[in-house]
């Protein structure tokens, strides 16, 4: 599966707007962050500069992210979980934004839902925090264009 530039763009844009959602912004957020942004190909100084200036930037578009297919999506909405639960908990704001981006992809909420309590109820190692939905789709849509 192809993984545009601006589904990329889309991706990080609504992960570091997630990271505010809470009002505190933790170093495992921002570690998180990070390694998901190296992945996708993006400058690791720019995103630090984003990060620090997140609180104040009022041009960062609070739109919901809508991506070109649902399966870019639904890996979305499963590393946008595992971000906001870095703090142990899954705050309302976080929870109402997830919510909006699925709703805008056309994906139930009830899904989302079921891959929260999934998610909640697996205990995280720390060799395994790192692991990113998106990212393996990246793997497969590499191995496909290989396979070809």
């Amino acid at each position: 599966m192809e993984i545009t530039v601006q589904d990329k763009g889309k991706y990080l844009r609504g992960l570091l707007i997630l990271i505010g959602k809470d009002h505190l912004i933790l170093d495992n957020e921002k570690n998180w962050f990070y390694r998901l942004s190296k992945i996708l190909g993006y400058d690791l100084a720019f995103l630090r500069t984003a990060i620090k200036e997140l609180p104040e930037n009022e041009y960062l578009s609070q739109d919901p992210p809508k991506f070109s297919n649902t399966e870019i999506a639904k890996a979305f909405i499963i590393d946008s979980i595992h971000l906001a639960f870095a703090d142990q908990e899954l705050h309302p704001n976080e929870l109402e934004w997830i919510n909006k981006i699925a709703e805008v992809n056309g994906i139930d909420i009830l899904w989302g839902m079921n891959e929260y309590e999934k998610f909640r109820k697996r205990n995280f190692k720390n060799e395994n925090i790192y692991e990113f939905k998106i990212e393996k789709l990246l793997i497969n849509n590499d191995s496909s264009v290989t396979n070809n």
